[in-house]
């Protein structure tokens, strides 16, 4: 706790400058965001881009509050070094602590990144109730200390059932304003379909992600279109079925495995810029494009109430969303989204006791 303290008292010391061009430059009152295993790899891919007003727009001052384990405050402080040595208009404060309920203190938004990764010998419910644990804990420090309204985006594995847990524990917020993040899979279900296509990602609208972060999820294109040759075509008129379901599913249900295979550590980058864009066009909006948002079930689609489960909304900012309702389903679907709803299922059994 002690290092802890050290850490804040250096970042806030250092960034006087900052704040004062902040200040300057805007009249809007700084946003806290906390952000939990800060000095990992993901923390470290995103937290630059934050403070460079990526995650909440150009105009708007933040405050930093680093949360890490007590034996990563060390690192933490290398990171906050390289954080004011950015030297970034819009960063009013950083401060890095192992305390709870400091780090989440009247956060607007926060980004619990950290999660305890799954050991040798590890079985798949072990690695469930560890991370449930830690979620529990940060459910009731944020229910405590961050404010009410606060939003809050889960993308530490497993990351569904990690907000259900959060969810339980912090019955202050609005279980609407606690996500978990499928941004990634819809990105990396965009890129993919684009390759295939020869266009851009953003010449395709509507693909959608339902369900689970995991092998089990639903990339959905059938009510999907793309802009090829100047032409708005529907992808599955356009897309060969074999190669939706033999290439494309399997390579995005399974795209983290095989960046683990191929760069030996987990993604990092790829699920920063994916946290960015989920809080970015929650709070400034996108217009009519669906973002895939994992969030808690209403009963829609026949998906069992209370679930966290994935499914596409529209943004129009200011923290609000909206799921997009009475979609045509059709039986290839419904067998894809029941698959993945039942997996969840058995993820909350096995952590009933901390809901």
């Amino acid at each position: 706790m002690a290092l802890s303290q050290a850490v804040g008292r250096v970042g806030r010391s250092l960034l006087s400058s900052s704040s004062s061009r902040a200040m300057s430059m805007s009249v809007k009152p700084a946003m806290n965001v906390a952000v939990t295993g800060a000095a990992g790899q993901i923390g470290y891919a995103a937290l630059m881009r934050i403070a460079n007003g990526e995650l909440l727009g150009k105009d708007q001052p933040i405050n930093l509050k680093l949360i890490e384990v007590p034996q990563g405050l060390k690192p933490l402080k290398g990171v906050m070094m390289e954080i004011q040595d950015g030297a970034f208009p819009l960063l009013n404060s950083v401060v890095g602590t192992a305390d709870l309920s400091e780090g989440f203190g009247d956060a607007d938004v926060c980004l619990l990144i950290g999660a305890r990764p799954r050991g040798p010998g590890m079985e798949r419910k072990d690695l469930m109730s560890a991370n449930a644990s830690i979620f529990k804990d940060q459910g009731k420090a944020i229910n405590k200390s961050a404010k009410k309204t606060a939003k809050v985006l889960v993308v530490g594995n497993p990351a569904n059932t990690n907000a259900l847990v959060l969810s339980a524990n912090a019955p202050n917020l609005d279980p609407k304003h606690i996500h978990a993040m499928t941004r990634l899979d819809q990105n990396r279900a965009l890129g993919q379909m684009a390759l295939k296509l020869g266009i851009g990602v953003s010449d395709i609208e509507k693909l959608c992600i339902w369900g689970n972060h995991s092998s089990t999820q639903y990339p959905d294109i059938t009510h999907a279109t793309a802009m090829i040759d100047g032409k708005k075509v529907r992808l599955s008129d356009v897309i060969d079925s074999k190669w939706y379901s033999e290439t494309f599913l399997p390579t995005v249900q399974k795209r983290g495995a095989a960046i683990i295979t191929a760069r030996g550590a987990s993604s990092a980058a790829s699920a920063g810029n994916s946290a960015i864009d989920h809080v970015r066009d929650l709070f400034l909006g996108s217009g009519s494009a669906w973002q895939s948002i994992a969030v808690a079930s209403d009963g829609s689609y026949g998906i069992p109430k209370g679930l966290v489960y994935s499914i596409p909304c529209l943004c129009p900012g200011d923290g609000k969303f909206t799921m997009v309702k009475d979609l045509k389903v059709d039986e290839y679907s419904k067998k894809m989204m029941s698959a993945t709803a039942k997996e969840l299922v058995e993820e909350r059994d096995m952590v009933r006791h901390l809901l």
